[in-house]
């Protein structure tokens, strides 16, 4: 027989492969949506303040993080309608080359002072930020060293890389040393989570500092949930710890307490150039609007200005910590704005968030793999204008719901 209908017939017998095969076969959400207790998506009708419309319906928000309370004040919405006026509502181009307005390296200038850093790069968002600054700076001879933690955003920056990825277990010291010890001979970025976003826990940042100068390291914290939280003046993780000479890039979003959208790098001057001639994610994306730049601008200047936010918000947190514990809840190792309550299996927290929601208790599911297996757990967090009436309620309705499902 000819060799080439021998071919035609076994590619014939072959079985034609869709790739939207794995589209259909996909059943977990809708199984959940049918159950009744799905919580994604969830449509909010106003504003992320300590209280929102859901179907029309007041409840309490418990899943924001505006922890300062700034995303619907009337300074940022000002700030924000007058770069509307001036700037129009968006650039038309990346920060490369037609996208840069004056409010962008302005805001730029600002940010640098803020994290007292010699220089700043604003990204259209906190993951591009990520996957741009951590791809520009790591190359194939390089090594990252990332907790096994660390937010989404940091582990696709890590694929984006040529460089080599590991991951030390939580926070665990002997195991960073481990693998800085293995790879004394190569390039070394240690990237940390200044404040774990499901966990509510603080990196142990002294710790590693110490360890990153004995083996030649650089660290980069991705400080997103501590700016504006942690910090004798709000400016984060390495303030913190009083170790901001010691951290080479501090990483920060604008989506939680610089109530926006977008993000911003922090570092020396010399590596802030170099990103901005390699950072695929800041070159090819489009500049981020002007309206976000005014409101991010506002929003540091309250901070600065307004203290008694930051202690507001961490007297709701204590108090939102010493209630659940009290009521006999699993908050894990947080110390932060960010309290989870571990649940155990996926389908008891998303049954749980669905009561809580019926009693007017907007709090978000983690589950796997945000969490690991068998820790699903409703992530809750508070803000600076949270009433100690609305926290009152929260726990009462926690407490509810924790006995009907004999959690506590």
């Amino acid at each position: 027989m000819d060799s080439r209908l021998v071919q035609n017939s076994q590619m014939a017998l072959k079985k034609e492969v869709d790739i939207f095969e794995k589209c259909c076969k996909f059943t977990a959400a809708k199984e959940i949506m049918d159950a009744g207790i799905y919580p994604y998506f969830r449509v909010i009708e106003s504003a992320q303040d300590p209280e929102v419309i859901v179907d029309g319906k007041k409840m309490i928000m418990i899943g924001s993080n505006n922890y300062l309370g700034l995303t619907n004040h009337p300074r940022v919405k000002e700030a924000a309608i007058e770069a509307l006026r001036k700037y129009g509502s968006g650039c038309a181009g990346s920060r490369f080359l037609n996208g840069t307005l004056d409010i962008h390296v302005n805001l730029e200038k600002k940010l640098a002072r803020f994290m007292r850093k010699e220089a700043a790069l604003v990204f259209s968002t906190g993951f591009q930020t990520n996957l741009g600054v951590i791809s520009a700076i790591a190359g194939k001879d390089d090594v990252i060293l990332i907790d096994k933690m660390d937010h989404a955003s940091i582990i696709d920056g890590c694929r984006l890389s040529f460089s080599e990825t590991k991951k030390y277990r939580h926070n665990d010291m002997e195991d960073l040393e481990r693998l800085l010890q293995q790879y004394n001979d190569k390039g070394k970025l240690i990237i940390v989570d200044g404040v774990f976003s499901m966990e509510g826990d603080i990196a142990d940042l002294p710790n590693i500092v110490k360890l990153a100068r004995k083996y030649g390291a650089r660290i980069m914290v991705d400080d997103a949930h501590g700016i504006g939280v942690l910090g004798s003046t709000g400016r984060g993780t390495a303030e913190h710890f009083g170790l901001e000479d010691e951290i080479d890039l501090i990483m920060g979003t604008y989506s939680k307490s610089l109530a926006s959208i977008g993000g911003f790098i922090a570092a020396s001057e010399g590596v802030i150039h170099y990103i901005k001639h390699f950072a695929r994610a800041l070159i090819f994306s489009a500049s981020p609007p002007p309206a976000s730049i005014a409101s991010v601008s506002a929003a540091i200047d309250i901070i600065e200005e307004e203290p008694e936010r930051r202690e507001h918000l961490w007297r709701n947190t204590n108090k939102m910590l010493k209630g659940f514990k009290t009521l006999g809840f699993d908050t894990g190792r947080s110390e932060t704005p960010i309290i989870p309550l571990i649940v155990g299996n996926d389908q008891r927290a998303f049954l749980m968030a669905k009561m809580l929601h019926d009693k007017g208790i907007f709090a978000n599911v983690a589950v796997s793999p945000a969490v690991p297996n068998g820790n699903a757990l409703i992530r809750t967090s508070y803000m600076a204008t949270h009433t100690d009436e609305q926290l009152d309620k929260v726990l009462q309705a926690f407490e509810e719901v924790g006995k009907a499902l004999k959690i506590i």
